[in-house]
């Protein structure tokens, strides 16, 4: 147990320092300001009109680091620093949410995976460890094979989470390697703000790497206690 703890506290720290590393960059290049004067908003409009998308909208959302791209409703929401907001980060982030809507409107196999996987890990995601602690009760308190069978379920639950991080990792670079590269093909973008854009989307990336590699270290020590091999 001492080990999984150690290798936890490791991924959360790096996850700490990924994720500090992401502002930090964000900020930096929300002051690259870009010759072009499109807003995020115009970036994505013109992204979606140069790849034929006419049925989907570009919206602003409250908050912050909170874009999306939502495919049933078929909507680019923007926060609010990057719909209206005219510097690099805002299009870097602008330009990968419409790589979403791009990957929607090509059938992206990865992405209409995850899709179908999202009604199911919302729930599974949601009680899998609840059902996981309460298989370990049971096997110290009433039964050992009906604790196991409990701990099995929740095991099972979470590994679809664990599966869906691995699943929006190609997703997600994906979507960058498809904004950067409309980018610079369009020209929206100078040499010097095209690399601000691309080192922030890099970033942005590793924190899904990050997520996706501390699921799996958290299943697998969920495992190792089904099997007896704590």
């Amino acid at each position: 147990m001492g080990g999984y703890y150690i290798l936890i506290g490791a991924i959360l720290l790096v996850s700490w320092l990924v994720s500090n590393q992401l502002k930090s960059k964000f900020k930096k290049y929300s002051k690259v300001q870009l010759q072009n004067g499109m807003s995020g908003k115009e970036i994505a409009e013109q992204m979606l009109a140069d790849h034929g998308i006419t049925d989907v909208q570009v919206i602003s959302t409250p908050g912050r680091l909170t874009d999306h791209y939502h495919p049933t409703k078929k909507t680019v929401n923007l926060s609010e620093s990057v719909y209206s907001q005219r510097n690099a980060a805002s299009a870097a982030v602008a330009a990968h949410e419409v790589g979403h809507a791009v990957q929607h409107a090509k059938a992206y196999s990865w992405l209409e995976m995850r899709s179908q996987l999202v009604p199911i890990v919302s729930v599974a995601s949601q009680f899998s460890q609840w059902v996981i602690f309460g298989g370990l009760i049971l096997m110290g308190m009433v039964s050992v094979g009906v604790g196991q069978m409990v701990l099995l379920a929740g095991i099972i639950m979470f590994g679809l989470g664990t599966l869906f991080s691995f699943i929006t990792l190609p997703v997600e670079y994906d979507a960058s390697n498809r904004a950067l590269a409309w980018l610079k093909r369009e020209n929206i973008v100078t040499a010097d703000e095209y690399k601000g854009s691309e080192d922030a989307l890099k970033w942005a990336a590793r924190t899904y790497v990050v997520a996706a590699i501390g699921s799996l270290a958290t299943l697998l020590y969920f495992i190792s206690i089904y099997l007896g091999r704590d």
